[in-house]
C-alpha cells in the first residue's frame, strides 16, 4: 500500500544575539531592513521575532540588487548581510558585505567579510572599527595639511635648516603613524 504524504515544515531560527546586534546598530544611527525571498507569513514571523520593523518578503535576486542600487543612488552606504545564493548580486553591490560562515560558498566569495561562529556582534565591531579608522584617517589628513602649511613656508624662507626640515618631516610621519596605531591599541583593550 501507499503511505500518506508527509509534510515537512522548515522555520528559520533567529540567532541568540540578533536583537542585541540590531539594537547596537540602531544606537549607532544605522537603519535596518530585511529583504527575503521567503513568503509573507514566515518573513513576518522572523521579522517580529528579530524586532525588525522594515522588511519585504518575496524579493527575488534582481529586486534585491535593484534595492541596493536605489540605496546607493540615495547616497546611502549599505552594509549587507546575506547567506543565500540569491543574495550574491546584492552582496556584490553593497558598499560592505558580510556573510555568515554557514552561508553558501558563492555568498562567502561575494562578501567582503565572513563571520566565524554563530555570533552576529562582529558586525557591530566591524562598524565601530571602520568608523574609528575613518576618524583617524581624517585626523591624519588634517594634521598633515596643517603641518605642511606651516613647515614648507618656513623652510622656503630659510627659517629652518635642511637638517631640521628633514627631522621635522620624519617627526610628522612618526606622529601620523602613532595616531594610526591608536586604532590597534583601542581594539586590544
Amino acid at each position: 500500500g501507499e503511505s500518506a504524504p508527509v509534510q515537512f515544515r522548515f522555520r528559520d531560527k533567529v540567532r541568540p544575539d540578533t536583537a542585541e546586534m540590531l539594537s547596537a546598530l540602531e544606537q549607532r544611527g544605522i537603519g535596518v531592513e530585511m529583504l527575503t525571498g521567503d513568503r509573507e507569513a514566515p518573513a513576518a514571523a522572523l521579522a517580529a521575532q528579530a524586532r525588525i520593523i522594515s522588511w519585504q518578503a518575496g524579493v527575488d535576486p534582481k529586486r534585491k540588487a535593484a534595492h541596493m542600487e536605489a540605496q546607493r543612488k540615495r547616497g546611502h552606504r549599505v552594509l549587507m548581510v546575506g547567506d543565500g545564493l540569491n543574495d550574491t548580486g546584492a552582496l556584490a553591490l553593497a558598499h560592505v558585505s558580510i556573510a555568515p560562515g554557514t552561508a553558501a560558498d558563492v555568498s562567502q566569495l561575494a562578501a567582503d567579510m565572513v563571520l566565524r561562529g554563530d555570533s552576529l556582534m562582529p558586525i557591530v565591531e566591524a562598524v565601530d572599527v571602520a568608523r574609528k579608522a575613518r576618524r583617524l584617517v581624517l585626523e591624519n589628513f588634517a594634521f598633515a595639511a596643517v603641518y605642511n602649511l606651516a613647515a614648507i613656508p618656513l623652510a622656503m624662507l630659510g627659517f629652518v635648516s635642511p637638517l631640521l626640515a628633514a627631522a621635522m618631516m620624519a617627526g610628522s610621519s612618526l606622529i601620523v603613524t602613532l595616531n594610526a596605531l591608536r586604532l590597534a591599541i583601542r581594539k586590544s583593550k
